[in-house]
């Protein structure tokens, strides 16, 4: 969208106690769109509720382009065609997986060229694999209570067995760490083993089988992933890595 002014106003909270995140992200990227701003700084409860009183809205901060008032944050970047009209936005995103695997990919490369002083390594591929688990695991873990009430939408043995549900990351990790330590074999292979193939089986019957449209617990409870090829491939790396695992411990 062209801009009609070089000068926009911004009403924003800048008070002792708290000043308004949002104020300043809308005030950064006026700047960095090329607008001075006419900055208004909103210093008590009763300037906000004016402020809101009059335009007719019910927070702040508030932009103003022209004399035309453009909204709070996510308006502004809907406005500069940042990101799409809110009609059109999806609410699923896969930007959590994709940081997870990027930091695990990464760490592994590391990890090989500090042990070998190369990234082309066996041990860099499983390392991938077992710090990915580890993360995913950490997501989890940060609040097992909404993770296991999504994961019984679509798990067959949490179903039947409320409680793995809250199980399924303590293992997870285990199994993650002493595979990047490449210890404890004999525990790591059967627990990665046991609740990998449950994963798969039960993510492959909801989505491919029942066509169920469901949010995936892989990055904790309150993720917008969509179950799907994600999960599935979390699962699937799980039960490949005990089977590479186990098949070095038998055959060396």
């Amino acid at each position: 969208m062209p801009k009609d002014t070089q000068t926009a106003t911004l009403y924003r909270m800048v008070m002792p106690e708290h000043v308004c995140p949002y104020g300043l992200k809308s005030k950064d990227l006026l700047e960095r769109q090329g607008y001075t701003v006419d900055d208004h700084h909103l210093e008590t409860r009763e300037e906000t509720d004016a402020i809101m009183e009059k335009h007719g809205v019910k927070t702040t901060p508030q932009t103003f382009i022209n004399g035309e008032r453009i909204g709070g944050y996510d308006d502004l970047r809907v406005h500069f065609d940042i990101d799409p009209p809110k009609e059109e936005q999806s609410d699923t995103s896969y930007q959590p997986v994709i940081a997870i695997f990027s930091v695990a990919a990464l760490l592994a490369l590391g990890l090989s060229w500090h042990q070998y002083g190369t990234f082309l390594t066996m041990r860099a591929v499983e390392w991938f694999i077992s710090l990915s688990m580890a993360i995913l695991a950490i997501q989890k873990l940060q609040d097992i209570e909404s993770f296991s009430t999504m994961f019984l939408n679509y798990d067959l043995l949490a179903r039947r067995w409320v409680r793995y549900g809250k199980v399924y990351p303590f293992g997870e990790a285990l199994a993650g760490i002493l595979m990047t330590a490449g210890a404890l074999t004999w525990l790591s292979v059967p627990v990665a083993l046991v609740i990998g193939t449950i994963g798969a089986v039960s993510v492959f019957k909801a989505v491919y089988i029942d066509k169920r449209e469901l949010k995936c617990a892989c990055v904790g409870g309150s993720s917008n992933v969509p179950l799907g090829f994600v999960s599935l491939t979390e699962n699937v790396m799980m039960v490949a890595m005990a089977l590479w695992m186990g098949g070095k411990a038998l055959f060396g």
